[in-house]
């Protein structure tokens, strides 16, 4: 089931690992830790040449932001107990806090920071314009 948007940063809890699927497409997936005092697991799926070169070079550790949207599969294990899985299927996904970072790429809190200045993010948003 595909529930909504979402954007999260996380570490990498377990390095990338690209698979083909029977159409010779390209799916990488890696498992991103979410969670600051105990662990928050979700797994990010990446179907996009843009991200392959990308993704092929994370290792385990980096501090990641990821956006795409929220997937929740329940699945049953051989003694018979249901789980939840959480996935992102991903659409962005950049590197946080390299110092070497290229001056064309945009990582780390810069990005943050000009949001919250924005003059956009002062003005309040009339209940009427939200959709849920």
């Amino acid at each position: 089931m595909s529930i909504a948007k979402a954007v999260v940063t996380g570490t990498l809890y377990r390095a990338p690992e690209k698979r083909f699927t029977q159409n010779n497409v390209a799916v990488s997936a890696f498992v991103l830790n979410i969670g600051e005092r105990e662990e928050t697991l979700i797994r990010v799926i990446s179907k996009r040449n843009a991200l392959d070169e990308l993704v092929s070079s994370l290792t385990k550790g980096e501090r990641v932001l990821v956006e795409g949207r929220l997937q929740i599969a329940t699945v049953k294990s051989d003694d018979g107990t249901e789980r939840k899985i959480y996935e992102i299927d991903a659409n962005t996904i950049e590197r946080l806090g390299e110092a070497s970072a290229p001056a064309n790429q945009k990582f780390g809190t810069e990005e943050i920071v000009k949001f919250e200045s924005d003059d956009l993010s002062n003005e309040l948003i009339n209940e009427d314009e939200i959709p849920f």
